[in-house]
């Protein structure tokens, strides 16, 4: 089995990336659907988030709005909240792996927005960033999240430089043109994958 490591910057179309994959049949982990899954009633991060932040949950699942809030800004809670969430991601990813090989999938997907940052690149055979203009990128985060441009930005310039992602990655994906062109690009290299040996 080998393993694509998926990973962008926010606002980059890495969702639409991972969405194409699935559609190919790939299996596709995702960490952020994971985190959101944890914080649900009766997630596994609930309980440690109260301890922290008894505000931030209501009716036994975390107020994603309140908490983005206590973090945001604050490293020090942002570092507390990474504490407890990436070792359950990370749990959640190994046992996505395990599925994976138990069925020999030729090839799967580990969609995690901070790959490098958590050293998950190091699982993969290879990894794509998906990439796209920081005007388009700012403006996406806006409209998903509904935040102001100073918000979405401080959320960009908190992640890794793109930069960064671009010189450490196997193959790129840019968006921006067109769904069309993405499309066509996720195409072309999922073939090229899916021939090697």
């Amino acid at each position: 089995m080998r393993v694509l490591g998926l990973t962008g910057g926010m606002g980059a179309g890495k969702s639409t990336v991972a969405r194409l994959l699935r559609r190919a049949g790939w299996p596709v982990f995702d960490a952020d659907m994971e985190v959101h899954r944890m914080q649900r009633r009766g997630g596994a991060a609930v309980a440690a988030i109260a301890r922290l932040w008894p505000d931030t949950v209501l009716n036994g699942a975390v107020d994603r709005v309140v908490l983005r809030k206590r973090v945001i800004g604050h490293p020090e809670n942002m570092r507390a909240l990474e504490g407890i969430i990436h070792p359950l991601v990370s749990r959640s990813r190994e046992r996505f792996l395990r599925r994976c090989r138990r069925r020999h999938v030729r090839w799967c997907v580990l969609d995690i927005p901070l790959l490098f940052e958590v050293g998950a690149d190091g699982e993969c055979d290879v990894v794509m960033v998906v990439t796209a203009p920081e005007v388009l990128r700012v403006q996406r985060v806006m409209r998903r999240r509904l935040l102001t441009r100073e918000q979405a930005l401080a959320l960009i310039k908190r992640q890794m430089p793109d930069a960064e992602r671009l010189r450490r990655a196997d193959v790129v994906v840019r968006t921006g043109l067109s769904k069309g062109k993405t499309c066509a690009q996720v195409f072309r290299l999922r073939k090229r994958l899916e021939a090697m040996p």
